[in-house]
């Protein structure tokens, strides 16, 4: 029983207190003394009127509202507050008013003829919650005090504080009319009231508040309410009425049942207060919206406002919402009862009543849904509950870990915030004892959850469901519904309104307090009335099923992977080591399942259970590699589960290292921050407490394994202990005292000996195996501060070690005591916290404390007698460490580090692709002075005898990067480096443990230093077995002397070189050259030379001054310079005094035998024999670097030449170009005359060329044709137009739309197609419709768009007049000259129509560009790391480099120039500074142009003369020393080799070296291993005396200085550097395809050779060099007989050498033969050509017997590969012009008709053996009257034609035969006249066509049905 009401106070406003804000005072209150058991509140007068207590002008209507004030014990005082309004006496008024006026000297506030009225309040204060009540109580005092009844108020107050009602206990079985049901109180006036107390006090009564608050805020924004209530986040409430904050705040604490709300409540809170609002503490508070302006600051409140329906969330504020599906359902739920019409809104027929239920019920159905959506959350909670202690009091604790794991809610951040809130744990100590009064809540958690889950998706199952909870909560509340009867009076409006006379007057207090005291007495001397309290046990529920990982879908097998599991542990204890360790990696892959670990843990208990314990040392390593596996793979929240099995795991598998010294497991997994996890101790000494405790009360031991497993096995346990706890706490009120302290010291003493169990077992985890390295230190695991929360989330890893030292002084020592100090601090901080929680006596704590520290030494003393004597173990699982093989000269910086390979982006070595699995692999990384090396061996022990190796030159490196590395095989994160090459090789490789991170750093800093030396002398090539220091300071010493006897002596070897080449040689002389005479010369010699006079003499000085001495030397010079080319080409001679030097028109000028005119260029070079060196020097100041235009190549059939340049200057060079209207200053002297100098130098070049003089002595305007006129003839006259076509391709790239190809655009080819001249119409040019060269669009590949010059585009520019020019009516006269350069240089530039050069602009690929898309090929080519994402695919990474659309120009460019020269116009290469794409372009069109470069010799000559000796920039491109370290890699010379790769590959018989010499010099160009492509220049070679080394010193036993004679060595031992396909054509000019889709990508980018490494090192190769080429793959061990297949793995050999081509293969057999027989070897070269010279005798001699020879109809491979197909400048009948017209009209119309099957298909310029569908002689017959020839033809099913050539090496086809003409195909009778002599009738054959008949004749029969069967094949393919 409890009294209704403690309190009754009435509160007035305070008159002596009216400045500033109003307040109120206390007027009475009864009783005026405390009760004892509930103290009197402070502060009521605040709470009566929150918004402040003011005076009013008018009366307003009484109105009441419900405070709730929480005392200091946490108690709620529900305070009733009832406010009316009274008049207030004038003269208590003036009174007052007098006083503050004479106080402030102020006028008083209020006038006096106004009326104004006070508030008063009413007040009941109590501790119960009964709103109805208590409001009829004050408003029954308020009547009888207005209506002025008889009854005296003392009475009505004086019952009203002696009412007595019962708290709980609703309706009781079979007692109708209990009166403890309802108790019906009247307060003596007449009134009378039944109060409904509810059934089950413990759940909260709402009435209909819950309903309210969701009708006001509406279903989403109360859930998030909800959520954040639960969260913990601050949540205010704003509205207008007092009584609607109250009923809001009851609701929300309603839904929250059973969790209780445990911070600041405060329902209603007062203006004055509003500070309360910024407290850190989480709370519910009510404020009235009249402060609705002053809350908005407030940062982290989430506000809702129940009268304007909103919740305004701030945005730092995040809510944790419910886990789906539960928020979706609870949401489909709750709008199933608040708007029951929705569900059937859209119904044709809706039924006819579909109302929503009263609000009394709707309350209850909402309630019901939230205790059905706890039922679900909290399912199973009582299977985590741990009994510790029973007697006196149970002590229980809750396993969050356990309870998370099992429902498989680890990762849901909204239940982890429930579980770790103070709702949560008041939750866990209010229902965790198991002996109890149980209600609605239990009875869902335990005997509902099966029935929740069989309707989980089935709402309407699940609403019947909520109605039933609904019903129950209803009948709580509503016991007796039929007798809620009131009989009260209210007062009457007149009654109200005539109050203002009378105030409420002052209560006798006697009277009141007599009434109190009266009832105080009856109440002791009646019985006391105890309600039977129906305790009973607790029931648990369903039992947690361990629920499976969320990655279900993905562990489809496994069922399989805990097979896997079991057999691995089965063969590990059967000692079948080999086959668990080919297990071993499956099973590390498995143990990502949590199924799987569990299955671990009980395989590994059984093997404990039948004393199998004690392992090897191979055993022991492999159990223990599975639990570190199984540790480090948990997740958060599992690892306590999985740490917890293995616990007594850890101290259970041990191996003998010696005489009574045994090591244990666990001090091989203490890595795991699980160990310095305090909560994750506390739960596991909880659960061995609960399973001791157990036992004790079942006076049976159970066995150690299962009471300390709380996996699975421990389920019976825990279900056993509850029941047990229950039963005792049942039967201990009625034992005798002796039994219940007995009892309690047995509980004590079962803790105590726990706690000392688990002081050791912290110890074995705890201090690790080498106490002197501090391992919990560096893992930050263990903390001093105390672990108040039981939250193991917030607190998983309870502070730092380092802070236990000494958190004051702030140092640390790493003495090894202080390993010791914090495990025993850490042990100390456990053992202190659940001893007090679990009731041990202080005696006992003080014994552990003192036993702790001496538990922790000997530990540490077994410790170090364990770790002596595993040093001595010798590691088992590490493979021992291979050495690397060194080139000579090549030595160890640093030795190998132990380290593992992983796998990068490639999938092909890691088994993804088939075949096993080569990486990750365990070895060494070692690094040399030349390379890092990789050498090791697979980790798969599939392939564990494989040696991989992975290196690259140290040169190459271009990036580095620290990584962390997870390896599969491992279980800890490993500290690494990638490191990636230019060679195309990615080292990603992480250092094992044992490799120190300071040895690591080391080897970082020494790899830089090599990669970056200060100076090229320290690069490898240098400093390879000799002192390298030495002979810098030799040569530094006296550069200046070599260079000056160089130069002296330059002059006269080279001249005396030359003359010797001419007296062998037969000298070029121009046909017409004698006819300018020697007049124009000197004419020339003298317009040129402007502003300085001619020194002829000046190239002779040097010359005769050269000293004997020097003249081997000198010999040498000019041997290895570029002179040898020059004599090769016939240009030029060193002297202008030799007679028939006149006749040449170019010299060699020694004007740069100084290196000071231009420090790039060569010594010696080829300028026109007009131009003397004094304007040379000059001239070179207008271009950049110097590099002035020389030349660097003649056609030897056009004569043009080829120059190049640097680019031009802006400054005064381009006078010449600009048009004469630009506005520009007066030049000065100076820089006229050097433009002028300029123009005549060019106008030179020109004269010497013999195109020019032929038409010296004409007009220049002579050679013009009218453009009106057929242009049908004269095809000499048309190839300009055909540049204009080319041109204007290029041009026109960037006009097409991306991706719509015409069938030309498709067709295209690099080649400049030979085009017909259609009518030119005045009416205007065509657009160009066609691209040359790439069929992309794209904006990448336009950047090539030429701005073509005048000329080359039949341009016109009209006169300034506005008149066209004599020129526009004259055919255009190609130029002589063309400039190719930066369209930046030529803009602006006009051509003079008298002027003999042309300029064509084009956009140049920047050298950033080059870098930058080199990057992205190296990351598409050898990715870091795989990549699912499709934008990361290699085709796409490829396109997006924009690799190939570089080599697309380069080419394109490459082309247009060779187009030029074989027009036989000059061209002029003058782009960027001339050294990058200049000598691209320049080096490529030789190559196409000249066979001679083909070839090994010359491909070398022709690289020497045009990257070294023009000056490419290798060191500085390359970046090969710390000064260029800056600018980056740029691969220029790459780029050039990959075009001509690209060329090989299409032309593969042109070349006599193969695809494996370009990528040797690939590889060796970045290498460092030759000087050869090292420095900038022949002049810093020089310096350094690289270029001209001694011939003695060549041939010293040091490695080989220069790549060529490493070359040349290794190609007199085998043909590794030899095409065998070499078959070269005379003077065959090379037009390659430069479309995109026409280029390949280079396997050197993306092949890979683990076995041995790049094959570019020959002595590095497993068999001697002299093997070359070696068939067969890694040497292995066979026994047995041998077999003759070989297993090619294409990562792994090198398939060149596993499986080589036939020829090398007979080559090498012959080799072996001659070796067995004994004979001396014939050298492989002298072999091959005995061969090819009686292949090409038998050739011949078959092709010139007329008779038919099978062997002709044979196809050979070697002469069908594809050859240069030119369509030459010339016209042919069937060519045609593509749709790129170059000058035709836009209004030519196509000729009618159906266009014929060679005009579809003549663009497709494809190669002769793809449309080669059938060949062979056939006879034809000609014309009537004409004789039988034999004619080669070739049937062609791709262009749907029958050809026939006059021979098989013929390009032209004499005739074609469309075969969609072709009527039939039959045998036909033998001719009489002139048919062929000996052949068989059958043999001939009609053909017949809509046009004529065709009579053929075939060899014999046979072939003339193959014939006749292969056409008609064709016919209906058609």
């Amino acid at each position: 029983m409890a009294r209704l009401a403690d309190y009754f106070v009435v509160v007035g406003y305070d008159l002596d207190k009216r400045e500033g804000e109003g307040q109120g005072r206390i007027l009475q209150r009864f009783p005026e003394k405390d009760w004892e058991d509930s103290p009197f509140p402070q502060g009521i007068e605040l709470f009566c009127q929150p918004s402040g207590w003011q005076l009013a002008p008018e009366q307003l209507s009484p109105s009441f509202f419900m405070a709730v004030l929480t005392d200091i014990n946490s108690e709620r005082n529900y305070c009733a507050c009832f406010t009316f309004w009274e008049a207030l006496d004038d003269s208590q008024l003036q009174k007052s008013e007098a006083e503050e006026a004479d106080e402030a000297d102020e006028e008083p506030a209020v006038p006096h003829t106004e009326k104004v009225f006070s508030p008063k309040s009413l007040v009941l204060v109590s501790r119960l919650d009964h709103t109805e009540v208590f409001r009829n109580c004050l408003s029954l005092v308020y009547t009888v005090h207005v209506e002025k009844l008889t009854v005296p108020l003392e009475t009505v107050v004086g019952n009203l504080l002696t009412c007595v009602i019962p708290i709980a206990g609703g309706a009781q079985p079979g007692h109708e009319e209990s009166p403890e049901s309802a108790r019906t109180i009247t307060l003596g006036a007449g009134d009378r009231q039944v109060i409904q107390t509810p059934i089950t006090d413990s759940l909260p009564v709402s009435g209909s508040t819950v309903a309210q608050l969701f009708r006001q805020l509406g279903i989403l924004n109360v859930l998030c309410l909800f959520c954040a209530a639960l969260t913990e986040h601050k949540i205010l409430f704003l509205s207008s009425s007092y009584q609607r904050l109250t009923d809001a705040c009851r609701a929300l604490l309603a839904i929250m049942f059973p969790l209780k709300y445990s911070f600041t409540y405060v329902p209603i809170l007062p203006g004055k207060l509003l500070e309360v609002l910024s407290t850190p503490t989480p709370f519910i508070i009510g404020v009235n919206s009249f402060f609705k302006s002053e809350t908005q600051e407030l940062l982290d409140v989430i506000i809702a406002d129940l009268d304007g329906g909103t919740v305004t969330i701030p945005e730092c504020v995040h809510i944790s919402l419910l886990p789906e599906p539960l928020l979706q359902q609870t949401q489909t739920l709750l709008s199933m009862v608040l708007d029951p019409e929705l569900e059937v809104a859209d119904h044709a027929f809706p039924p006819v009543s579909n109302q929503p239920s009263s609000l009394k019920i709707q309350d209850k159905e909402i309630r019901a849904i939230f205790l059905w959506l706890f039922a679900q959350l909290f399912q199973g909670y009582r299977w985590c509950l741990h009994i510790i202690r029973i007697h006196p009091e149970p002590v229980i604790r809750f396993h969050k870990a356990a309870f998370l794991g099992k429902r498989a809610l680890a990762e849901d951040d909204f239940l982890m915030k429930v579980l770790d809130g103070m709702a949560f744990a008041g939750f866990v100590s209010e229902r965790g004892a198991p002996y109890r009064t149980t209600d609605l809540f239990d009875d869902l958690v335990a005997h509902q959850v099966q029935r929740i889950r069989q309707e989980e998706g089935e709402p309407h199952r699940t609403m019947s469901h909520v109605k039933e909870v609904a019903e129950q909560l209803f009948k709580n509340e509503n016991p007796y519904p039929a007798v809620a009867m009131h009989k009260l009076q209210r007062p009457s409006e007149k009654a109200q309104t005539s109050a203002q006379a009378s105030p409420f007057p002052p209560l006798d207090d006697v009277a009141v307090q007599l009434f109190v005291d009266h009832a105080n007495a009856k109440l002791k001397t009646a019985p006391p009335v105890v309600k039977a309290e129906v305790k009973a046990m607790v029931p648990s529920g369903p039992a947690l099923g361990v629920t499976v990982d969320r990655s279900a879908h993905v562990m489809a097998n496994s069922a399989r992977r805990l097979e896997v599991v079991r057999n691995c542990i089965t063969y590990i204890f059967e000692n079948k080591m080999l086959e668990a360790k080919k297990l071993m990696p499956a099973v590390l892959r498995a143990l990502k399942g949590r199924a799987a670990r569990l299955c671990l843990t009980q395989e590994l208990n059984q093997h404990v259970l039948q004393n199998r314990a004690v392992l090897n040392d191979q055993q022991f390593d492999y159990i223990v590699r599975m639990m570190n596996c199984t540790l480090q793979d948990c997740s958060h929240m599992d690892e306590h589960g999985i740490a917890a099995a293995l616990l007594p795991l850890v101290t259970a598998f041990c191996r003998k290292l010696g005489a009574g010294i045994t090591q244990f497991a666990y001090s091989c997994v203490q890595e795991h921050t699980v160990w310095t996890n305090m909560q994750f101790w506390e739960a596991m000494f909880y659960s061995d407490v609960q399973n001791h405790i157990r036992a004790l009360y079942l006076e049976s031991e159970e066995e150690p394994g299962t009471q300390e497993q709380e996996g699975g096995d421990g389920r019976r346990d825990q279900q056993g202990a509850l029941e047990l706890a229950s039963e005792q706490s049942r039967l201990w009120p009625t034992l005798s005292k002796e039994l219940q302290t007995e009892r309690v010291q047995k509980e004590e003493s079962t803790v105590f000996s726990q706690a000392i169990h688990y002081a050791n077992r912290m110890s074995y985890l705890l201090l690790p195996l080498d106490t002197s390295k501090n391992r919990l230190l560096r893992s930050g695991g263990l903390g001093d501060q105390e672990s108040v929360s039981n939250s193991y989330v917030t607190n998983s890893i309870a502070g730092s070690m380092a802070e236990s030292y000494d958190t004051e002084s702030g140092f640390e020592d790493a003495e090894s005591s202080d390993v010791a100090n914090s495990v025993v601090r850490f042990i100390n901080r456990f053992v202190d916290k659940v001893c007090n929680e679990s009731g041990v006596t202080n005696e006992h704590l003080k014994a552990l404390h003192i036993m702790i520290p001496d538990i922790v030494q000997m530990h540490i003393e077994t410790l170090d007698a364990v770790h002596r004597e595993s040093k001595r173990l010798p590691p088992i699982q590490k493979p021992k460490l291979l050495r690397p093989l060194l080139l000579p000269g090549e030595e160890l910086v640093m030795d190998g580090m132990r380290v593992h390979l992983v796998p990068d982006g490639r999938d092909e070595a890691t088994g993804q692709m088939g075949g096993p699995a080569l990486l990750p692999a365990e070895g060494a990384i070692f690094l040399t002075t030349y390379r890092l090396i990789f050498k090791g061996t697979p980790t798969d022990p599939l392939v564990g005898e494989q040696v991989v190796t992975r290196s690259f030159p140290i040169a190459s490196l271009t990036k580095e990067k620290r990584i962390s590395v997870s390896l599969p095989m491992d279980q800890f994160v490993q500290e690494g480096l990638q490191l990636r090459s230019c060679t195309f090789q990615l080292l990603k490789i992480a250092f094992d443990e044992e490799v120190a991170s300071d040895l690591a750093e080391v080897f970082r800093k020494h790899m830089h230093k090599l990669r970056y030396p200060p100076h090229v002398e320290d690069t490898f090539a240098f400093t390879a077995g000799q002192s390298g220091k030495l002979a810098v300071e030799h040569k530094a010493k006296d550069k200046n002397q070599s260079l000056k006897t160089l130069s002296k002596n330059l002059v006269k070897t080279a001249k005396r070189t030359i003359g010797r080449q001419y007296v062998t040689r037969k000298k070029y002389v121009p046909p017409t050259w004698e006819n300018r005479g020697s007049f124009q010369s000197e004419l020339d010699e003298d317009e040129i030379s402007v502003s300085e006079d001619l020194e002829p003499s000046s190239s002779l000085t040097l010359s005769s001054t050269m000293r004997s001495s020097d003249r081997q030397t000198m010999s040498n010079v000019v041997e290895r310079a570029c002179c040898r080319d020059y004599q090769r080409m016939g240009l030029g001679t060193l002297s202008n005094s030799l007679t028939r030097s006149k006749n040449e028109p170019f010299r060699i000028s020694t004007l740069n035998r100084m290196y000071d005119t231009c420090k790039s260029y060569p010594g010696l070079l080829i300028v026109p024999q007009s131009v003397p060196d004094t304007t040379l020097s000059r001239i070179c100041r207008c271009y950049r670097q110097n590099r002035f235009p020389v030349v660097c190549w003649r056609n030897s059939r056009t004569k043009a030449v080829l120059l190049r340049s640097g680019g031009l200057h802006a400054k005064g060079v381009v006078g010449f170009f600009k048009s004469p209207n630009a506005p520009a200053a007066v030049p000065s002297q100076a820089d006229s005359s050097t433009s002028l100098e300029q123009e005549k130098y060019l106008q030179a070049i020109i004269s010497s060329m013999p195109s020019y003089s032929e038409n010296s002595g004409r007009n220049t305007l002579s050679g013009f044709t009218s453009a009106h006129m057929n242009t049908s003839d004269l095809s000499d006259k048309l190839r300009p137009q055909r540049f204009g076509a080319l041109l204007k391709q290029m041009a026109s790239a960037k006009d097409d739309v991306p991706g719509t190809f015409s069938r030309g655009a498709l067709g295209q080819r690099a080649k400049v197609i030979s085009l017909s001249q259609p009518k030119v119409s005045a009416k205007g040019k065509s657009s160009p419709r066609g691209k040359w060269g790439s069929i992309r669009g794209s904006g990448r590949l336009s950047a090539y768009n030429p701005d073509v010059g005048p000329r080359l585009a039949g341009k016109e520019s009209p006169q300034s007049n506005g008149a066209l020019s004599e020129a526009l009516f004259l055919r255009q006269q190609k130029a002589s000259l063309y400039i190719i350069g930066d369209k930046a240089q030529l803009k602006g530039g006009r051509q003079d129509s008298f002027q003999q050069w042309d300029m064509v602009s084009i956009e140049v690929c920047d050298v950033r560009q080059v870098k930058n898309s080199f990057k992205k090929l190296m990351k598409a080519c050898v990715p870091s790391c795989t990549s699912s994402d499709p934008n990361m695919s290699f085709l796409r990474c490829l396109e997006d480099s924009d690799w190939m659309g570089l080599l697309s120009k380069v080419l394109q460019t490459s082309v247009l120039v060779l187009e030029l020269l074989e027009s036989g116009s000059s061209a002029m290469v003058s782009l960027e500074d001339g050294w990058d794409v200049t000598t691209q372009v320049v080096s490529l069109v030789q190559l196409l142009s000249d066979p001679y470069y083909r070839t090994l010799e010359g491909f070398r000559l022709l690289l020497e003369k045009e990257w070294m000796s023009f000056g490419h920039r290798f060191s500085h491109r390359g970046a090969q020393t710390l000064a260029s370290q800056s600018s980056g890699f740029t691969p220029v010379f790459l780029q050039f080799l990959d075009c001509v790769h690209q060329i090989h590959l299409q032309f593969p018989m042109e070349f006599e070296f193969s695809q494996y010499y370009l990528k040797f010099l690939a590889y060796h160009y970045v290498s460092n291993r030759f000087k050869t492509f090292l420095l900038d220049s022949d002049a810093e070679r020089i310096e350094l005396g690289v270029l001209y080394e001694e011939k003695g010193e060549r041939k010293s036993p040091q490695a080989c200085k220069s790549v060529w004679d490493h070359i040349d060595r290794l190609n007199k031992k085998g043909p590794v550097f030899y095409n065998f396909m070499f078959a070269p054509e005379d003077d065959e000019v090379l037009r390659p395809y430069s479309n995109i889709s026409n280029l390949r990508v280079w396997d050197f980018y993306t092949e890979e050779t683990l076995s041995e490494g790049p094959p570019y090192d020959w002595e590095l190769r497993p068999s001697r060099p002299e093997k070359i080429p070696e068939e067969g793959g890694p040497d292995k061990a066979e026994t047995g007989p041998k077999s003759q297949r070989r297993v090619a793995w294409p990562c792994y050999d090198q398939l060149s050498k596993v499986l080589p081509d036939a020829i090398s293969k007979l080559l090498h057999d012959l080799q072996s033969l001659e070796a067995e027989l004994g004979q001396s070897p014939e050298r492989w070269r002298e072999t091959w050509d005995k061969l090819k010279a009686t292949a090409q005798r038998q050739e011949a001699r078959l092709e010139s017997k007329p008779s038919f020879s099978s062997s002709l109809l044979m196809s050979s491979n070697l002469s069908h590969q594809r050859r240069s197909q030119p369509v030459y400048l010339q016209d042919s009948p069937s060519s045609l012009t593509l749709g790129l017209d170059c000058e035709a009209s836009a209004t030519s119309t196509p000729a009618p008709g159906r266009q014929s099957t060679s005009t579809l298909y003549s663009q497709f310029q494809s190669s002769e053996s793809e449309n080669r569908s059938f060949e062979g002689i056939l006879y034809k017959k000609g014309a009537p009257l004409k004789s039988w020839k034999p004619r080669w033809f070739v049937l062609d099913k791709t262009k749907h034609q029958l050809r026939y050539y006059d021979a098989r090496q013929d390009k032209e086809y004499k005739g074609v035969i469309e075969l969609t003409e072709v009527e039939g195909v039959a045998p036909a009778a033998v001719p009489t006249i002139g048919a062929p002599k000996n052949v068989e009738e059958k043999a001939y054959f009609d053909l017949k066509t809509t046009k004529r008949v065709y009579n053929l004749c075939a060899q014999d029969t046979f072939h003339a049905l193959q014939w006749i069967e292969n056409i008609q094949n064709c016919l209906s393919d058609a």
